[in-house]
């Protein structure tokens, strides 16, 4: 179970841009739930990915773990139990690399690497075997360099990757925004098989208000820095895309957008 406990974020503290984005805000994700999060730009949907992966601190307040206390862990010892996959396809991987390379160095995700190969050929059919439900033909493009993959190609690999070792949380940042519509369907129909086989506790920001209904368990909206609608089960399934449009032309309008 992940709790985010009284978090508080500024950001350019003491000068005219100061910006309190998160005061005293609360989240708590349970076991086995795959949420979906929206809101419109600068509500701290990214932000509080970010400080879940450590990759910004907080102020104050608690990240919680299974009741462990890790606000103050380093990002990398974090990146052991989660899994990212970015916006850009490219951060998820190494381009320079190649397919074999990329999907060794995932698999030996968070082990002691020694004098031993980083490469282990033995492993290559196994390999295979994972890319080849995929249909994209990566199975025959071990030997590629990931760099000349197309951007679904690589956000699929990305996928692949981020859950190869057991892992407590699947984070996924618009990790469909950069696809065009065809390859964004494949990706997340490939996201929602993921997330069922491996069972894994899954926090999902995106723009596209279908997916966040159609896909998941749990949807919440995010506005300045709070959850302003949370719905989950039967709740979430009885919600349309229609609804939580409307929510966001309110939302505008109260801005003076």
């Amino acid at each position: 179970m992940l709790e985010l406990k009284g978090i508080s974020k500024n950001y350019n503290p003491g000068s005219v841009n100061e910006l309190c984005l998160f005061k005293d805000f609360h989240l708590t994700v349970q076991d086995g739930e795959f949420v979906s999060v929206v809101g419109s730009n600068g509500s701290g949907k990214t932000s509080m990915l970010n400080i879940i992966c450590g990759s910004i601190p907080v102020d104050g307040g608690q990240i919680l773990i299974n009741g462990e206390d890790i606000s103050g862990q380093k990002d990398f010892i974090r990146q052991r139990h989660i899994g990212r996959v970015y916006q850009d396809p490219s951060k998820g991987t190494c381009p320079g690399m190649t397919i074999l390379e990329n999907m060794s160095i995932a698999d030996n995700k968070g082990k002691a690497y020694n004098l031993s190969r980083g490469v282990n050929k033995a492993k290559v059919e196994i390999y295979r075997e994972m890319l080849r439900p995929l249909n994209l033909g990566l199975e025959d493009k071990m030997g590629v360099q990931v760099g000349s993959l197309s951007g679904g190609q690589r956000q699929a690999l990305a996928l692949l990757m981020a859950t190869m070792t057991p892992i407590d949380f699947l984070i996924l940042d618009e990790h469909t925004a950069a696809l065009d519509p065809k390859t964004a369907e494949i990706i997340m129909e490939l996201t929602d098989k993921v997330v069922k086989e491996k069972q894994v506790t899954t926090i999902m920001v995106t723009h596209n208000l279908r997916y966040a209904v159609e896909y998941g368990s749990r949807l919440i909206m995010m506005h300045e820095g709070n959850v302003i609608l949370d719905k989950a089960g039967e709740e979430k399934r009885l919600i349309d895309t229609e609804q939580i449009m409307g929510i966001f032309n309110r939302i505008s309008v109260e801005c003076g957008n």
